[in-house]
């Protein structure tokens, strides 16, 4: 009876003790995930984990990964969550990631995790390119809808295009490799020269091409589908166009930085990440997620949405990405936005 008790005591003494390992902190959490999902997110991560809280540091992909590639040798954050893939493999090339399997990790989809044993990022969902077509802005233009990529270089679109520019944006790049990928590396470039003739402005944000062809400010927004289905919601006159050739895509994903001081909360911060629960947010927003039978349909989304995916090799986009981005500033750059 006395083991008993003192069995008891040193499970509860140790229960005690790891909960303190982790209780009152505050995790700083670089993202690229839209302003508009980090209050949900935040509010159901520190109900169910009391005791971490979350203090975000948000900027586009491109933004992201650019600062914690600067910020390599006194890292500050303690996870990246919400930032893609391709760019997760660029900072553990760097070494730059603590591998860490979170619990549950296994009833993901393999496809979106990680295939190092322990994984060093978790994919949370995947998010792919869009066209939004403002029907009212095209319609006093005499615009027809475009169907594929390439309809997008017809003399009649010419300034009438926005796109995100692929060093800021995380959608811009995957755009970018995805071209690469079903032209060929010269057809690609081939493509975006004459794509090029018709952007009116590379912008530094995924979404905002979007939100531009949803106010008519542009009538074509090159952008990703959570925005566009969005923004068609709320009643914006576009529609949603899914080119045939097949959508570049990348997985928004959860990391641990190697060397943060608050490891056993960021273990915390993953594991939720990794959770039924968290996913089940993210299927609000994504039509495909980490978790298998948790997305749900949406209106403006097609069923087979994930099978419009091209095959994009995301270890190829992160190995070829300083190339890649060094030959498109210097080919288009001259057509962004001016940096705030």
């Amino acid at each position: 009876m006395q083991t008993l008790t003192l069995s008891r005591l040193a499970v509860g003494l140790f229960a005690l003790f790891a909960a303190q390992a982790w209780a009152d902190t505050t995790l700083t959490v670089y993202t690229a995930l839209e302003a508009d999902q980090l209050k949900a997110y935040q509010r159901k991560f520190e109900e169910d984990v009391p005791g971490v809280k979350i203090k975000w540091v948000r900027e586009s992909t491109g933004i992201i990964t650019a600062k914690l590639l600067a910020e390599k040798a006194a890292p500050q954050a303690d996870v990246v969550l919400g930032v893609a893939a391709s760019s997760l493999l660029v900072l553990d090339r760097q070494g730059m990631l603590q591998p860490y399997a979170p619990k549950g990790v296994e009833k993901l989809n393999k496809a979106y995790v990680d295939d190092a044993n322990p994984p060093t990022w978790v994919g949370m969902d995947v998010w792919g390119a869009t066209i939004c077509f403002n029907t009212v802005e095209a319609a006093k233009l005499g615009l027809k809808k475009p169907e594929t990529w390439k309809d997008l270089t017809k003399p009649e679109y010419q300034g009438r295009i926005v796109m995100p520019n692929p060093a800021s944006s995380g959608t811009g790049y995957f755009d970018v490799t995805a071209w690469l990928k079903l032209f060929g590396e010269e057809g690609g470039w081939t493509y975006m020269d004459a794509l090029h003739r018709n952007i009116a402005q590379y912008t530094h944000s995924g979404s905002k091409p979007c939100k531009q062809a949803a106010t008519g400010e542009f009538p074509i927004g090159i952008s990703f589908e959570y925005r566009a289905a969005q923004s068609k919601a709320q009643g914006a006159p576009i529609d949603l166009v899914f080119p045939k050739e097949g959508l570049g895509w990348d997985v928004e994903a959860t990391a641990i930085m190697k060397g943060t001081k608050h490891l056993a909360a960021a273990k915390k911060l993953a594991d939720w990440s990794a959770s039924r629960n968290a996913n089940e947010l993210y299927a609000k927003n994504f039509a495909v997620v980490a978790y298998p039978g948790v997305a749900a349909s949406n209106p403006y989304i097609p069923a087979n949405y994930e099978s419009l995916l091209v095959k994009q090799d995301l270890r190829w986009s992160a190995a070829n990405r300083d190339r890649i981005l060094a030959a498109w500033t210097q080919r288009y750059d001259s057509k962004s936005e001016p940096k705030k």
